[in-house]
């Protein structure tokens, strides 16, 4: 699959400023994203793209900011160059390590994940991962059937596997995901995973105890009632990929709907991770 990356470099721009562009771009059809020196390189399948749209996204913030950008095509053997040379090990709550196939293992930790993470989103560096994997290290996982909804890498899925998870779904729209989701559930030596490519209309008809879902605000509303239909009654949706305000707000109301209950939120910066059940 052909990527375009764009590179982006601003004047006079906030970090809440530069959040809500990336949270724009993202439902453009951008799905990866690096920092830069004076802005940051954002990521798009090429047949997704369209540069008419990107113009006018950035119009919407001419009064803001001022953006300048070049658009280059990616190589796919040079892919995984540049992640071995900016993917660093991590550390989640003293005990999951996260590491590329290229680092040495650390047998200290009690959970170590190996992500190869290829084009696909999910290292567990972003905000929104870290936090749906600290919603996982402290939930009941052990023999749960699991949903992973946007499982980029598969690395939500895994990590519930490495608990005692029992079944483990793993659904991302993209075909690199999906591959890269059973390739590192072969790294990790899950056995209990399956991996579909699509999205909600993919969705088995099984119940689960736990959805995982790290998208964004507008999918996530499109999705909320096909997860409420395959939801146990009690079981728990761990959702992130957005903001505090007017985001949770919309996804709690959304919910609501269908019986699905706020619980509670954890917020990193500007990215939100919210719990929710199913009552």
């Amino acid at each position: 699959m052909q990527y375009i990356k764009a590179i982006f470099k601003f004047k006079s721009i906030e970090e809440y400023q530069q959040d809500l562009l990336i949270s724009d771009l993202a439902d453009t059809g951008f799905d990866t994203f690096e920092d830069s020196e004076n802005g940051f390189t954002a990521f798009v399948i090429k047949e997704n793209f369209n540069e008419q749209d990107l113009i006018g996204l950035l119009a919407n913030y001419a009064e803001d900011f001022t953006a300048e950008y070049i658009l280059e095509d990616v190589a796919d053997e040079n892919w995984n160059a540049e992640w071995e040379k900016n993917f660093n090990p991590l550390i989640i709550d003293d005990v999951c390590y996260v590491r590329a196939t290229f680092h040495e293992p650390q047998p200290s930790y009690p959970y170590e994940i190996v992500i190869d993470p290829k084009m696909a989103f999910g290292t567990g560096h972003h905000q929104t991962t870290t936090m749906v994997m600290q919603y996982i290290l402290a939930a009941d996982v052990k023999d749960k059937d699991i949903l992973d909804m946007g499982c980029g890498t598969g690395i939500l899925a895994i990590l519930a596997a490495k608990l005692g998870a029992k079944t483990l779904m793993a659904i991302d729209y993209d075909d690199i995901c999906y591959e890269s989701t059973l390739e590192n559930a072969a790294l990790n030596n899950v056995e209990n995973l399956e991996a579909l490519c699509g999205s909600k209309e993919v969705i088995p008809n099984e119940e689960y105890d736990i959805i995982l879902a790290n998208i964004n605000r507008n999918i996530l509303l499109d999705q909320i009632g096909r997860y409420a239909e395959v939801l146990k009654a009690e079981g728990k949706i761990f959702f992130s990929g957005f903001y505090l305000d007017p985001d949770l707000s919309m996804i709690t109301a959304e919910c609501a709907k269908y019986g699905i209950k706020y619980i509670d939120h954890k917020q990193n910066g500007d990215w939100v991770a919210a719990q929710f059940e199913k009552k």
